[in-house]
């Protein structure tokens, strides 16, 4: 059922019963009324009529017919347009319009009350009369029949104006509900029309004037666009599932040849020496490490990827680097690794994906910071530089030649000696870049080794509205135009 014939039919039941709520107030009122100017009335007559009542009382008392008759005659003039009767020690007298002695009357009142005859009703007054024979009473009539027909005129009134309220009340609410609902009906076949799976047509931002569609016209366009945004998301987790796919595939082939050519040979030749099986089983856990390593960075980027923005909050950069700089130093207990950090440095960002990019940072110094000795010396830094934290890794190494400080951050990209994956300085770009900063590669503070050095915004921001590093990306920023390599 349409709101307009709901709110029709609404109006057309309420409307008369509020008509006939207010007609029997009416009613009411108008009874009322009706009797106080009635009762007004009779007090009026019975007050001019009380000396000649009490004069008829006395003569008639003192067997005085003939005097009796005179204030008889006179009495009934004065009465005028009510009935009277007057009771007394010398007998009852009664004129003009009054209900018939059979009918009972009340002993003592203290104003008019109604008293019934039949189908018709008085209105009677009794006025206590005193006179040195004994008491009496004077009883003033007057009959409500004009009273109960302005009455009945009311009420028939009312009803025949409720009949007519209920149809055009109904027609008259129908119509304006009908005019009002135009810009809903006009919303609702608008998005009829749209179907977000096939088109990309959404709502205009066209005000109505009318309050409630303008919100719902709003809270539409709103659904829509979380709808469009969570199926960019989708179609995004999709394209990173099939990446995942794709880059494992193809980087994992090499080494799972190389661990198969390496059983081949151990079962093949179940003499071997022991120093050829010695290496061989040397080169399977180094291929099984590298599977673990490659496997377990391809699914940090995937997360990092697919990370959302209820995830983030603010972190403590400065505790992030002394649990990153304690798990370093268990991992590599012969290196040294010192941490100049300034306590209370907080962003707005991805605690996870911080403590990746420190620990990535640090396995890359202790991997390729060593110097001629072999020996490692890494220092953490972490400063505040305006609205920015400064994260720095600095080691004693060969350093990155100038030529390939752009190309560290791609993926996959090892040296001849590295046994990584390749993809340990692509988180640390992705977590950069996934957080609004920036990351550069320079030589140390000492002239020699490297200097990772990694700018945060302190503030907080969005995340960045396409995150492709799995999928295809292969630097920290657009800005510094790193490469993109096809999977």
């Amino acid at each position: 059922m349409r709101l307009s014939t709901r709110i029709g039919l609404a109006v057309g039941v309420t409307v008369p019963l509020l008509v006939l709520a207010s007609g029997w107030l009416l009613l009411q009122l108008v009874s009322r009324d009706l009797h106080r100017a009635e009762d007004d009335h009779l007090r009026a007559r019975a007050a001019a009529v009380v000396p000649d009542a009490r004069a008829l009382l006395r003569v008639s008392a003192a067997d005085r017919p003939k005097a009796a008759d005179t204030r008889e005659r006179r009495l009934y003039s004065a009465v005028l347009d009510v009935g009277v009767r007057v009771v007394g020690p010398g007998g009852t007298f009664s004129g003009g319009p009054q209900p018939a002695a059979s009918v009972a009357l009340p002993h003592r009142t203290r104003g008019p009350v109604t008293v019934r005859a039949g189908a018709t009703s008085w209105r009677v007054l009794a006025v206590p009369l005193t006179t040195a024979r004994g008491p009496g009473t004077l009883w003033v009539f007057s009959p409500d029949a004009a009273d109960r027909a302005q009455l009945r005129l009311v009420r028939r009134r009312v009803a025949v104006t409720s009949l007519l309220a209920a149809p055009l009340s109904g027609l008259l609410a129908w119509g304006i509900a009908s005019g009002a609902a135009g810009p809903l009906r006009r919303l609702g076949r608008r998005t009829a029309g749209l179907d977000p799976r096939t088109s990309t047509a959404r709502l205009p931002d066209e005000p109505t004037g009318v309050t409630e569609v303008d919100e719902l016209a709003a809270t539409l366009r709103t659904v829509l666009a979380r709808y469009d945004e969570q199926a960019a998301r989708t179609a995004e987790a999709l394209d990173t599932a099939r990446s995942f796919s794709a880059a494992a595939s193809h980087e994992l082939r090499t080494p799972l040849m190389s661990m198969g050519t390496n059983l081949d040979i151990l079962t093949g030749h179940p003499d071997l020496p022991e120093p050829d099986r010695t290496e061989v089983l040397a080169d399977l856990r180094g291929e099984h490490t590298r599977l673990l390593s490659l496997l377990v960075m391809l699914r940090e980027l995937g997360r990092g990827d697919l990370v959302e923005a209820e995830a983030l909050r603010d972190v403590d950069v400065t505790e992030a680097a002394d649990a990153s700089v304690a798990q370093a130093r268990r991992r590599a207990p012969d290196a040294r690794i010192t941490l100049d950090a300034a306590p209370g440095l907080t962003v707005h960002g991805w605690e996870p994906g911080l403590r990746l990019l420190l620990d990535n940072l640090l396995a890359n110094a202790l991997a390729h910071g060593r110097d001629a000795q072999g020996r490692a010396a890494v220092t953490v830094g972490v400063r505040r530089a305006g609205e920015q934290v400064v994260v720095t890794v600095d080691d004693r190494g060969p350093g990155v030649p100038p030529q390939d400080r752009a190309r560290v951050f791609e993926r996959f990209l090892r040296g001849p000696a590295s046994s990584g994956s390749g993809l340990g300085l692509t988180l640390v770009a992705q977590q950069a870049a996934l957080h609004r900063g920036t990351v550069s590669v320079t030589e140390g503070p000492a002239g020699t080794g490297a200097r990772f050095e990694v700018r945060l915004p302190s503030t907080g921001g969005d995340l960045p509205g396409r995150r492709d590093w799995l999928i295809g990306t292969a630097g920290a920023n657009r800005s510094q135009s790193f490469p993109k390599e096809t999977s």
